[in-house]
C-alpha cells in the first residue's frame, strides 16, 4: 500500500516547485490519479513529461509485487 503523501513527496523531490495533486482512486493504496504542473515540463513532450514523473516512482512500480499498480497521469507546464 502506498500513501498519497509519499507519491507527492517523491514527485516534488524530482520536480522542485511543481504543483502535485494525488488522489487514491480506489481507496486501496495501489491505484492513483496524479496531476502535475511543473515549469520543468515547458520544453518537453508529453512522453518526456511522463517519464520524469515515472522516474520518481520507479521503485514503487517495478516488478509483479510492486505496491503501485495503476497511475493515471496528467502533466502540463504552467499557463
Amino acid at each position: 500500500m502506498v500513501n498519497p503523501a509519499e507519491i507527492r513527496r517523491r514527485i516534488e523531490a524530482e520536480l522542485p516547485g511543481a504543483s502535485v495533486i494525488v488522489e487514491d482512486t480506489t481507496g486501496g493504496g495501489d491505484h492513483f490519479s496524479v496531476h502535475v504542473t511543473a515549469e520543468q515540463f515547458r520544453s518537453l513532450s508529453m512522453v518526456q513529461q511522463h517519464q520524469r514523473v515515472y522516474k520518481s516512482l520507479s521503485d514503487l512500480m517495478a516488478g509483479p509485487g510492486a505496491p503501485l499498480h495503476a497511475l493515471a497521469l496528467k502533466t502540463q507546464a504552467p499557463a
